[in-house]
């Protein structure tokens, strides 16, 4: 009875050892996956951003929406610049909302007649037209001989920039009224399906797309890797450029139809209720942030929590103003950014985080100013595109189009280019 007793008692301390080999081995295993899926999620340890994946245009084109990736808007100041004398106009079918890209001496742009078109930059000729199954109010990027352009027929066309031909199309459920971005072989757009697209510009094959909590109107910013982008269901987005993988959802409580600009590693952007943000466009969101955010929120309330830090990446951000809906994008020149909220062109300081000065016009601006040297243009639903003085504010000149212009202006080689409601496109020199 007795070894049958210490037979029994080795066995169960084997077994016991055995099971502790194994819930420690378990435990083991947990750990190392819950650190390794930490380290994926809140750090760029294992899988390194490609910091190079960007391009800018050559000279003073104007190649895409707000002229490069970073969406500066802002054209240099090596060249004459335009006085507000008429060159010519063209007259499409439709409104003219898309924005102007200039490249090799000829103007690309959509219109709400379905057309996307190529125009002779020094006479207004017609080159060639592309017909779409809807408006065209998405801009055009033009990039090693291709148009970039999205449609309301739900698909974003690549074109031959010199014939117009047709080289591909990709389709998506709903409107692509984004603009498109093009860095390192890869076109960057959003769509009114809720999600943000990644396709080969070769191909048109699709590389990733990502969900969004809205419609994205707001046109991709690409920098050190990383793409920006806001939507209408109020949040702003970055995600990794080559795998598509999420790094910031941030709500802004607020519409995000404006297109970020970036500068020294902060990206700028407003939303309809009227704040102008600056963004760290490396930040991650911590593990869970936007989900544990609401019961520390509510918890504060109660008065039994502190208030929760501040938001993955969120730097600072000021008022434009109770009603300063704004969907103009920034320009971004030295320490100001320039940008249209409510029927004002206002410029803000980006180190003192103050206004500086404010030029107020007849309609809202949600056009996107373009800045060329010492001088401001953008367009107002009054009809008006205005040359202001970058420095005082001051209008130096304007020009009236037939009808209200949501149209951004382009500016190269001492021309300014902006579309109006009026179904023309302006050239200003």
């Amino acid at each position: 009875m007795v070894e049958q007793r210490e037979v029994l008692e080795q066995r169960r301390r084997v077994l016991l050892k055995r099971r502790l080999i194994i819930i420690f081995s378990a435990l083991g295993v947990f750990c190392l996956t819950f650190t390794l899926l930490g380290l994926f999620q809140c750090t760029d340890l294992l899988i390194k951003i490609s910091e190079d994946v960007e391009s800018s245009p050559q000279g003073n084109e104007w190649a895409m929406f707000r002229r490069d990736l970073i969406h500066t808007g802002n054209a240099g100041d090596n060249f004459t610049f335009p006085q507000g004398t008429l060159k010519w106009t063209f007259t499409t079918g439709g409104v003219v909302h898309s924005s102007p890209a200039v490249v090799d001496g000829i103007v690309y742009f959509g219109s709400r007649d379905g057309n996307i078109y190529a125009l002779d930059a020094a006479t207004g000729e017609k080159l060639w037209e592309f017909k779409t199954d809807s408006w065209v109010e998405s801009s055009p990027a033009v990039v090693d001989g291709i148009v970039y352009c999205g449609s309301n027929d739900a698909h974003l066309y690549a074109l031959d920039a010199k014939t117009g031909r047709e080289i591909w199309s990709f389709t998506t459920r709903y409107a692509v009224r984004s603009s498109p971005a093009v860095a390192d072989g890869v076109v960057y757009f959003g769509s009114d399906n809720a999600a943000v697209y990644a396709v080969d510009a070769a191909t048109g094959e699709e590389l990733w797309h990502a969900d969004t909590w809205g419609e994205v109107i707001s046109s991709p910013a690409v920098s050190g890797g990383i793409v920006l982008v806001g939507c209408d269901g109020g949040y702003f987005y970055s995600f990794q450029a080559k795998s598509g993988s999420a790094r910031i959802q941030y709500d802004a409580k607020s519409i995000v139809n404006s297109s970020p600009a970036v500068k020294d590693g902060v990206a700028y952007f407003t939303d309809n209720g009227g704040y102008f943000e600056a963004f760290d466009i490396m930040a991650r969101n911590w593990w869970l942030e936007n989900k544990l955010r609401v019961y520390w929120q509510t918890l504060q309330l109660y008065g039994v929590a502190p208030s929760p830090p501040l938001p993955s990446g969120f730097i600072w951000g000021i008022s434009l103003g109770w009603r300063a809906r704004s969907v103009s994008s920034p320009s971004i020149v030295g320490d100001y950014a320039y940008l249209g909220t409510a029927t004002n062109l206002v410029s803000i300081d980006l180190i003192t985080h103050e206004i500086q000065w404010t030029y107020v016009t007849n309609g809202d601006v949600t056009s996107s100013p373009a800045v060329a040297g010492s001088v401001i243009y953008v367009g107002s639903e009054d009809g008006h595109l205005y040359a202001i003085d970058r420095m005082t504010g001051e209008k130096l000149w304007d020009y009236a189009t037939g009808d209200m212009i949501t149209s951004s202006p382009a500016v190269d080689n001492g021309t300014v280019y902006i579309g109006s409601h009026d179904g023309k496109l302006y050239a200003l020199e």
